[in-house]
């Protein structure tokens, strides 16, 4: 029970170039140069893609907003593997 919910999406899609915007691919790269990489990829129906990037630490995750700027306090609801970074992120930063 308590299954990932994704129905064999994978986090990280093969066609992120079609996903992601010229704005967001350009603030990947910047955020890659200090440590940060692409965590996953949000594709709900009817919505906007949602794309979340993680620090090297572990302990920091944003959103890359269409404009291309980082939401470092996204108000989204994590589940399966992504409750598991939460529980790093939670390690990470206390004590």
């Amino acid at each position: 029970m308590g299954g990932d919910n994704r129905k064999g999406d994978k986090p990280l899609p093969d066609n992120l170039d079609e996903i992601l915007n010229e704005r967001q691919k350009h603030t990947l790269r910047q955020m890659e140069g200090f440590g940060w990489h692409l965590e996953f990829v949000r594709r709900p129906l009817f919505q906007e893609t949602v794309a979340a990037v993680c620090n090297a630490e572990g302990n920091k995750i944003g959103i890359l907003e269409k404009n291309g700027n980082i939401n470092l306090e996204p108000d989204i609801t994590l589940r399966g593997q992504a409750l598991d970074f939460v529980s790093r992120v939670k390690a990470n930063t206390s004590g």
